[in-house]
């Protein structure tokens, strides 16, 4: 158990669009400490965005990230010698985290030639509501709906 809180850490704005949570996602993007190729790898994803969509392409990621943030999931919980999967409203960063997880994540898994098209493609398909990680938010929704039963064991 932790003694005390962690300070917590602000991370700096990107260059480009001047938002942090930007950053974020290029961090978690980020394989071996290659950043400024991820952040090449991102704007190029969102200039393909902006191509394919005809609007701003900052906006259409953003719109993809907030249909992606899952509101609830389940944690699973040893009650009586039972497991439960008992549904938590999730904190606002863990949300956003998640978000970019998942959607980092889909991207890497769709069938298609290079990262950056990858990226793009499942960033116009959340924006739509549509694509891996949004069918993810759903299931994992659709997981705590089917256990509201079990939410009075929550701690």
């Amino acid at each position: 158990m932790r003694k005390r809180k962690p300070k917590q850490r602000f991370l700096a704005a990107d260059p480009r669009y001047n938002d942090p949570m930007v950053t974020q996602f290029v961090n978690n993007l980020m394989y071996d400490g290659k950043k400024s190729i991820s952040f090449d790898l991102f704007y190029s994803a969102l200039e393909i965005v902006k191509t394919r969509t005809n609007e701003d392409e900052h906006a259409v990621w953003k719109k993809a990230l907030n249909n992606i943030m899952p509101q609830v999931e389940v944690r699973s919980k040893r009650i009586g010698g039972a497991n439960f999967q008992i549904p938590i409203e999730i904190r606002p960063k863990r949300k956003i985290s998640v978000g970019m997880k998942w959607m980092i994540k889909y991207a890497r898994a769709r069938s298609g030639k290079g990262m950056i098209e990858k990226l793009a493609a499942e960033i116009i398909a959340a924006s739509k509501g549509e694509g891996a990680a949004v069918k993810k938010k759903e299931d994992t929704h659709r997981m705590a709906e089917a256990n509201k039963a079990f939410a009075h064991f929550r701690s």
